[in-house]
């Protein structure tokens, strides 16, 4: 009998366990998420300011380091086309988490981002950072961005800081 227990408790182990129907529809939910996170940092690389600015919601805020919010699409809009125009400008990001909450209905993901930019002698300087975007799953089920929030990594071991 124990022996029989032992071999059944065994087959268990190796089984693959069925994923419930919540849990399989979260992790549908956080790689459809990390997918439009991946999408937007495409979008991104662009200089398509109209399709970098459809990821963000028109109540949007962002926080970007050093700066004053930008709150509502009109103003993310300008603080977008305003950037694109500042000559060797780039920007990239690669999401590494997604988050979703039971409901569905709020998600996170966090990454690292790098900004690329003139200096104040005009020298392209790059300055590589983090951020925590907090996403709405709107009707249709778009994902689209409510918060964004981005600062800079600390400075490598054995670098000073610029501050």
């Amino acid at each position: 009998m124990k022996r029989n227990w032992l071999v059944l408790t065994g087959l268990l182990l190796l089984c693959p366990c069925p994923v419930s129907a919540q849990g399989a529809k979260t992790a549908a939910a956080r790689a459809a998420l990390l997918e439009t996170d991946t999408e937007w940092a495409a979008a991104a690389g662009t200089t398509d300011g109209e399709r970098i600015v459809s990821f963000w919601t028109d109540d949007a805020v962002i926080y970007p380091p050093r700066e004053t919010p930008v709150a509502g699409k009109t103003a993310i809009r300008k603080y977008v086309s305003e950037s694109l125009k500042i000559p060797g400008f780039a920007i990239s990001w690669k999401p590494m988490e997604a988050v979703v909450s039971a409901s569905g209905d709020l998600g996170y993901t966090t990454g690292t981002n790098s900004f690329t930019f003139p200096d104040a002698q005009g020298r392209l300087t790059t300055s590589n950072g983090r951020y925590v975007t907090v996403w709405r799953n709107e009707p249709g089920g778009r994902w689209r961005c409510v918060v964004d929030f981005w600062n800079e990594a600390p400075p490598a071991p054995g670098i000073a800081s610029p501050r």
